[in-house]
Formats: C-alpha cells, structure tokens, sequence
C-alpha cells in the first residue's frame, strides 16, 4: 500500500497508526503447561529470566526453551557442561537446532553472549557475575533483538542475583523460583520414578510485578510437562450445608427387610410412578428439606 500524505479517511488513519509489530508477535511460544507463570500466557521477547532453586530448576529452564523450539527457533546454551543432551530432547528441544557454546573465559563471558543474542531465539546461560555496565548492555541488546535470555543460578542467598542483579547477574525482567519438588513412583525399597511435581513461584517486574504461582509436573508419567490439575471440591467439604441427596440414606435403607420388591422393575416402563417404591413418611416435615437449593 502506497504511503498515505493527506489522510481523509479512517481506513488511511488506521493504517498510519498501525503498529510495526503486533502484540501477539512480541512473545515466544511456551508449552501449555507454563502458560500460567507469566503474564497473558506469553514470554515477552527480549525479556531476562532467572530460574532458580535447586532439584528442577534445570529442567524448568528448558521447558522454557522447549516451546520457542517446538516451533521452529533456535536455542544456545553457554558454559553448561553438565546439561545432557538427552535431557534437552526429552524437554522437547529440538536437536537440530540447538547449539552448545563451551564456557568461555570469565573476561570474555559477556561478550560470547552478546554475540549470540539476535542470533538465536533464546540463549540458556549458567550462573555467571557480570558488571552493571554488561548487565545493562546485555539487557538492552536482548530488548532490541528479541532474544529471550535465561540464566540458571542457585536458590536466592546462594549467589544467584538480586533485584536488577547488578553487580552479580543479569538484569532480571522475571524470576522463577522452584520452591519445592517431589517425585512420584517410589516406594518402601521399591518402585521407579515415574514423575516429578514441582511448585514454582514467579516474580519480576513490570508486566510480570504480580506473584504468580503454580504446580507442574516436571514430567508427568509420560514424558510431558503439563500444569498439575486441581481436584474438584468433595463433598464432604461442604461442612453440614444441606443439599440435594444429602439425607437419600435416611429416606431409604436399601437393605432393609421392609423395603418393598417389585417383581417388574428391570422392564418398569415409567419407574417414577411406580405405586411400590418406599416413600419417607416424615418427608412433608423433613427439617433439612428446606434448606435444600431452589427449594420453594
């Protein structure tokens, strides 16, 4: 579409004031089951995430590359020799665009990262301290390029960063901490692990200022990395709130001698009018009956 001088219309306006980039194109794609730890359900591109904690914080830091991944983008991990490999692709980070970077030196680790922004979609980096000067030139280049940047470091008070992380990491726009861990399978001297369920508390700022909590499995029985579904409410929750069935066991003892047989009931055409069903005799009086919802 030619460039508009003179707007005189509003479809001319609105293609002037369009934006350059559309909101939902600001954000990675994330796998479903974190959708709940950052704000709208995305990732801001560009943005600094910490993920902290001890036994999960690894595998969550890879979950997070795994949806940018899945979809076709590139994923760099700095100076982490320990990360399997095999770990990676059961994240579901795709082999064939992963690239693993050696530690570089410590005076150079700055740098090596900052080449590797705009380069890739997310660089995964390992606890690393850097100068408020680096922090502020690393983050700035991450705004501009979109490349998402998330540096695994201990729990809070074990030299991970702090606030901003100036002057010990990188400048953190959201921090996902694991706050505890438990795997699922194992019994007395027996069994194998099968699953592992994390809870994970998210803060940061701006967008992300609200706290933000949630339960996954980190994976699941089979392999997927899923939100832990609530239970429904049960029924004994309800306390001594009366409602509709709750005294059906008082009306009728199903194994009372008394309790009338019809010979007929398999192949009872109309059950509800049925002249030999029981009926309680004190139903006109029962004292919960009115307590009952909708009851008139």
């Amino acid at each position: 579409m030619a460039a508009v001088s003179n707007p005189t219309s509003l479809p001319d306006v609105a293609h002037l004031t369009r934006p350059i980039v559309l909101a939902r194109d600001q954000t990675v794609p994330m796998l479903a089951g974190l959708a709940g730890l950052v704000p709208e359900g995305g990732l801001q591109r560009g943005s600094t995430v910490v993920v902290e904690g001890g036994p999960g914080a690894t595998s969550l830091a890879l979950a997070l590359a795994a949806g940018p991944s899945a979809a076709g983008g590139w994923v760099a991990v700095v100076g982490r020799p320990d990360l399997g490999l095999a770990a990676a692709v059961e994240a579901g980070i795709a082999p064939e665009r992963l690239a693993l970077v050696a530690e570089p030196p410590r005076d150079q680790w700055a740098a090596v990262v900052a080449a590797l922004v705009g380069a890739v979609d997310v660089v995964l980096a390992g606890p690393h301290r850097v100068g408020a000067a680096d922090a502020r030139r690393l983050a700035a280049r991450a705004r501009e390029r979109g490349t998402v940047l998330v540096q695994i470091v201990p729990r809070s008070g074990q030299g991970s960063s702090q606030g901003s992380g100036r002057g010990a990491g990188l400048e953190v726009d959201l921090r996902l901490t694991v706050t505890g861990a438990e795997w699922q399978g194992l019994g007395q001297g027996h069994g194998h692990l099968r699953a592992r369920k994390v809870t994970v508390e998210a803060t940061g700022r701006r967008r992300a200022a609200r706290t933000r909590q949630a339960e996954l499995w980190l994976p699941d029985g089979h392999g997927r990395i899923l939100a832990v579904a609530r239970e429904p409410a049960r029924l004994g929750s309800l306390g001594s709130r009366s409602y509709a069935g709750a005294d059906v066991d008082r009306l009728v003892d199903p194994t009372s001698p008394d309790l009338p047989r019809c010979p007929d009931l398999a192949d009872c055409p109309d059950l509800a009018d049925c002249p030999d069903l029981p009926v309680c005799p004190d139903l006109a009086v029962c004292p919960d009956l009115a307590e009952l919802p909708g009851a008139s």
